[in-house]
C-alpha cells in the first residue's frame, strides 16, 4: 500500500523544494493523464495531534507516524505529498509540518504561514486536524490556527472557494452538533478580527470558505471505533470534485500537467514573502505549460516522418495532394495540442495554440513554396509547348499568346487549389504575378524571334528581289537606267510593305513600333538598291568597257562587225564612247529620289571631243605652238616651278605664256582650266550621301578607260588597212599598160587560135578552184610568211582531191550515158512487137 501512494517530501524543513523528487512522483502516479480531474487534499494542525495517522487511515497513505513510546516530538518536517490509494477521482494528499511545535520555537512561524498559504492556494479540500478540549477556549492552539488561516487566505488576491474540513480529535460526549455550533461561533468572531481588504471589509466567511465539521474518537482509547468512522468518513472524499462534492469551486484548479509548475511557483511566490495572485498564477500556469506542449508538438512535427518523406517528395517535384497531406499531418498535432491543453486557461491556451500554428507554418512554408514554384514551372512550360504549337499551327501571334496564357494561369489556379492548406490563408497572388511575368517575357522573347526571322525573310525577299535586277539593268545599259531602278525599287518594296504589313497584323503591335518597322523596311530596302549600286560602281570600268565593246563591235542588228574599211571607225568609237560615258554617268550618283542633276551633262562638255574639240584642232593646225600639247606642256612647266602651299598669287604661267606662246590664248585656257567641273570632290546639286563616284574619280575613271579602249579601236582601223590590202589583187593602171603593150603578139596570137583560149580558160577555172580550196586570201592575212607555210603544206592534197572528184564526175557521166543507150532500144522496140488489144 505504501509503494502504491509514493509518498515524498515535496518540501524540506529548510523551505527547499524538492523538484526533482516531485518529477518522480508525479510520473509514479501518472498525474499528467487526469487533466482536471484530480483534487488536492492537505492537512493543518497542531503538532502531534494525529495528522499522520488520520491521513494514512483515510486514504492509505504511509506517511510517517508519531511512536508514543517515544514521547510526543516533531515527526513530520516541511511538507510531503502522497497519492490516495482507491479513490476516484486521483487524490493528491499533502501533509504539513504540524504548527506550535516545540523544535520551531515561539518566533519562528514564518515556515507555518507559508505552509498554510501554500496548502490554501492548491489544496481543494483543507483539513483543519484539532483536539476536541480547544473548542471554546480563548487561548488554546485552535484560535491561532483560525487566524493563521484566515490571514494566509487574505493574501490570495480573488482567491478560490475552499472547503475547510474540522475534524474534532478524541471526541468526548458532548454532542457534535453543539461542538459544531460552538466552532462556528468561533469561526466567525475570529473572522471578523482578522485584518481584510476594504474590498473585502464586508464579505462573508462563506465567500471564502465551505466549513464542514466532523467529529472522531480517540484513536489510541477506541481504535476499532475511530477506524470505522474514518472509512465513513473516507466516502465522503469518493467523487469530490463532482458537483455537490465535498470539494470547493475549483475555480482555480490547474490541470494535472501543470500541477507541477504550478506549485513550483506558487513556493517561490509565497517564500519570496509576495501576495499571490492566484488567477494570474493560473494564467502563468497555462502560459508555460502551453509553451512547453506546444514546443514539444513542433518537435515532433520537425521529426515526423511523415512530413520528412513530403517535404523530401516536394524537393524532388510536385506532389499530388499536397495540401490535404499538410492539413492531415498539421491537424494531428494541433489536434494533440488541444487535447493536452484542454484544461487550461482559454485565452493562453488558443493563443499558444496560435503562434504553435503560426512556428509550424513557418517550418512548412518552404515546402508549400517549393510546390508554389513547381506550379509555376509546370504552368510555364504549358505555356510554351502551347504556344509553339499554336504558332506552328499559323494562329495569330497576339492570340496565341492570350489564349495560351489563358490555359496556363487557369491551370496553375486549379492545380493551386490541391496546394493550399487550410491553416493558412496563403495565396498564390506573388508566384502567379510572377508567372505572368515570366509568360510576358518569354512572349517578348518569342515575338522578338519571330518579328526578327519575319523581319530576315522579307529582307530576303526584297533582296533576292531588287540585287539582280538591278544588276542586270547596269549590265543592260537600258535607255533611263535609274527610271527603271525607281520603278523596281517601289514596286517590290510596296510589295513587301504590303506583305509585312498584313504579317504583323498578328502581333497587334502598338502604332509607334509598327511604323519604326515599316520604316526600316524601306530604309533596308533603299539600302539594298544604295549597296548594291555602290558595288557595281566598284565595277563601273568593266561596264564601261563592256558596254564600249559591245556597241563598237557590233551593228545596229547586234551582228559582230566586219573591218572591210567602209565603216567610220571614229563615229562608232565616238559613239561607243558615248555610251560607257552615259553609263558612267549613270553609276556616278543615287537617283532613288528623282532629283534632277547635271551629272551626265557634265562629263558629256568636259570628256567628250565636242565642237571645241574640233575648233582647238583647227587652230592647232593653223598654228603649231598653240595647240593644246604645247599649252599642256607649258602649263605643267608653269606649276613645278615653284612650291604654292601657302596660296600666294604669282605671274609664272603669264610670264611663260608672253614668253614662249600667244598670251592670250595661254591666258584664256587658263581661265577655262581653273573653271573645270571635274575638279571636285562633290556633284553640284547632289548629296554627299548619294555621291557615288566623285567628279574627280570619275575623271581618273574617264582617263583609265580611253587608254584601255585605245588598243580596241587601233585593232578595228589595223582590220580595215589589212583588208584593204588583201582585197585589192589587181596591179596598178601603169603595169596594166605595159602588160598590154608588150603582150600584144601574145594576144594576138590567142585569138587567131582558140585552142590556146581553151587551155587558159581551164587553168583559170582550176586555178580559182585551187584559190578558193586553199583559202589563200585568208591564209595570208595572218602575214606572208605564214600564209606560204600554210598553203605549201595543203597544195598538193588539195589538187589531187580535185582531180579526184573531177574523175569520179567523168566515171558518173560515162555510166550514166551506158544506162540511157541500153534503155533505148527496148522502148524503141516495144510498139513493134505488141499488137493493139481488140
Amino acid at each position: 500500500m505504501g509503494e502504491d501512494c509514493a509518498a515524498t517530501q515535496l518540501i524540506d524543513a529548510n523551505r527547499a523544494f524538492n523538484v526533482d523528487g516531485l518529477d518522480r512522483f508525479l510520473k509514479a502516479v501518472k498525474l499528467a493523464d487526469y487533466g482536471l480531474s484530480y483534487a488536492v487534499v492537505s492537512i493543518i494542525g497542531p503538532q502531534s495531534s494525529g495528522k499522520s495517522t488520520l491521513l494514512n487511515h483515510l486514504f492509505g497513505t504511509n506517511f510517517r507516524e508519531m511512536d508514543a513510546f517515544k514521547g510526543r516530538s516533531q515527526t513530520t518536517k516541511g511538507i510531503w505529498i502522497a497519492k490516495g490509494v482507491g479513490i476516484e477521482p486521483c487524490t493528491i494528499i499533502l501533509d504539513l509540518e504540524g504548527t506550535d511545535a516545540r523544535e520551531r520555537g515561539e518566533d519562528d512561524t514564518a515556515f507555518e504561514k507559508q505552509s498554510a498559504l501554500f496548502a490554501l492556494a492548491i489544496s481543494d479540500i483543507v483539513l483543519i486536524n484539532m483536539w476536541c478540549h480547544d473548542i471554546g477556549r480563548e487561548h488554546a492552539a485552535n484560535r491561532p490556527l483560525l487566524k493563521m488561516v484566515f490571514q494566509a487566505m487574505m493574501r490570495l488576491f480573488s482567491p478560490r472557494k475552499t472547503t475547510l474540513l474540522f475534524v474534532i480529535r478524541d471526541k468526548t460526549k458532548t454532542p457534535v452538533e453543539h461542538l459544531e455550533q460552538v466552532l462556528r461561533e468561533d469561526i466567525q468572531k475570529i473572522w471578523e478580527t482578522v485584518y481584510r481588504p476594504q474590498a473585502h471589509k464586508e464579505t462573508p466567511l462563506s465567500e471564502f470558505f465551505n466549513v464542514e465539521v466532523t467529529a472522531l474518537p480517540s484513536y489510541e482509547e477506541k481504535e476499532e471505533l475511530f477506524k470505522e468512522q474514518v472509512a465513513q468518513l473516507r466516502q465522503r472524499f469518493f467523487h469530490s470534485i463532482a458537483p455537490g462534492g465535498l470539494a470547493g469551486d475549483r475555480r482555480g484548479v490547474v490541470p494535472a500537467s501543470g500541477f507541477s509548475i504550478s506549485i513550483q511557483q506558487i513556493w517561490k511566490v509565497i517564500r519570496e514573502n509576495k501576495d499571490l495572485d492566484l488567477p494570474a498564477h493560473k494564467i502563468m500556469v497555462a502560459t508555460v505549460r502551453c509553451e512547453e506542449i506546444a514546443n514539444e508538438k513542433l518537435r515532433c512535427l520537425t521529426s515526423d516522418k511523415g512530413w520528412l518523406a513530403l517535404e523530401a517528395s516536394v524537393q524532388a517535384g510536385s506532389v499530388s495532394g499536397f495540401g490535404r497531406k499538410l492539413d492531415s499531418i498539421l491537424d494531428a498535432y494541433l489536434s494533440e495540442y488541444d487535447m493536452e491543453t484542454f484544461y487550461f486557461d482559454d485565452g493562453v491556451r488558443t493563443a499558444k495554440r496560435q503562434q504553435l500554428e503560426s512556428k509550424a507554418l513557418h517550418l512548412v512554408h518552404p515546402a508549400f513554396q517549393a510546390m508554389l514554384g513547381h506550379l509555376r514551372s509546370k504552368a510555364l512550360d504549358k505555356f510554351k509547348n502551347d504556344l509553339e504549337q499554336s504558332l506552328e499551327s499559323r494562329k495569330g501571334f497576339a492570340m496565341s499568346v492570350h489564349t495560351c496564357a489563358e490555359a496556363s494561369l487557369l491551370e496553375f489556379d486549379t492545380e493551386f487549389t490541391d496546394v493550399a492548406i487550410q491553416h493558412a490563408d496563403w495565396n498564390a497572388s506573388k508566384i502567379r504575378e510572377k508567372l505572368c511575368h515570366d509568360i510576358e517575357a518569354h512572349a517578348a522573347s518569342v515575338r522578338g524571334v519571330k518579328l526578327s526571322e519575319l523581319k530576315a525573310s522579307y529582307e530576303k525577299k526584297i533582296t533576292e528581289a531588287l540585287v539582280q535586277p538591278v544588276e542586270s539593268l547596269f549590265d543592260s545599259a537600258a535607255q533611263d537606267i535609274w527610271a527603271s531602278i525607281r520603278e523596281l525599287y517601289r514596286h517590290e518594296t510596296e510589295n513587301a510593305i504590303s506583305g509585312y504589313s498584313s504579317s504583323l497584323a498578328g502581333f497587334e503591335l502598338d502604332q509607334s513600333t509598327f511604323d519604326k518597322m515599316m520604316a526600316d523596311l524601306k530604309n533596308y530596302a533603299r539600302g539594298v538598291v544604295v549597296r548594291k549600286i555602290r558595288e557595281e560602281a566598284g565595277k563601273v570600268l568593266i561596264h564601261m568597257k563592256d558596254r564600249f565593246s559591245t556597241v563598237f563591235s557590233h551593228d545596229k542588228d547586234s551582228m559582230p562587225r566586219i573591218w572591210t574599211g567602209k565603216e567610220d571607225v571614229r563615229k562608232i568609237t565616238e559613239e561607243a564612247r558615248a555610251v560607257a560615258l552615259k553609263l558612267l554617268a549613270a553609276m556616278a550618283a543615287i537617283r532613288l529620289d528623282d532629283q534632277p542633276d547635271k551629272i551626265e551633262n557634265i562629263l558629256s562638255s568636259s570628256l567628250m571631243d565636242g565642237p571645241v574639240i574640233k575648233n582647238r584642232t583647227i587652230e592647232a593646225s593653223r598654228d603649231p605652238l598653240a595647240s593644246s600639247t604645247w599649252e599642256g606642256a607649258l602649263k605643267l612647266l608653269a606649276a613645278m616651278a615653284a612650291i604654292r602651299l601657302d596660296d600666294q598669287p604669282d605671274k609664272i604661267e603669264n610670264i611663260l605664256s608672253s614668253s614662249l606662246m600667244d598670251g592670250p590664248v595661254i591666258k584664256n585656257r587658263t581661265i577655262e582650266a581653273s573653271r573645270d567641273p571635274l575638279a571636285s570632290s562633290t556633284w553640284e546639286g547632289v548629296p554627299p550621301e548619294n555621291t557615288v563616284i566623285t567628279p574627280v574619280q570619275c575623271k581618273s575613271i574617264w582617263k583609265q578607260f580611253k587608254v584601255e579602249t585605245e588598243y580596241t579601236v587601233s585593232q578595228a582601223i589595223s582590220s580595215q588597212e589589212a583588208f584593204k590590202h588583201y582585197n585589192s589583187w589587181l596591179p596598178p593602171s601603169w603595169a596594166i599598160v605595159t602588160i598590154a603593150i608588150l603582150g600584144f603578139n601574145e594576144f594576138m596570137m590567142l585569138l587567131r587560135n582558140p585552142l590556146y583560149l581553151a587551155i587558159l580558160f581551164i587553168l583559170f577555172i582550176l586555178s580559182r578552184v585551187v584559190w578558193y580550196e586553199l583559202n589563200i586570201a585568208g591564209e595570208f592575212q595572218n602575214g606572208m610568211l605564214s600564209g606560204l607555210l600554210a598553203i605549201s603544206t595543203r597544195f598538193l592534197p588539195s589538187v589531187m582531191n580535185i582531180l579526184r572528184r573531177v574523175a569520179g564526175e567523168g566515171n558518173r557521166h560515162h555510166q550514166a550515158a551506158q544506162s540511157s543507150q541500153q534503155s533505148l532500144p527496148s522502148t524503141a522496140h516495144t510498139p513493134r512487137n505488141q499488137e493493139p488489144e481488140m
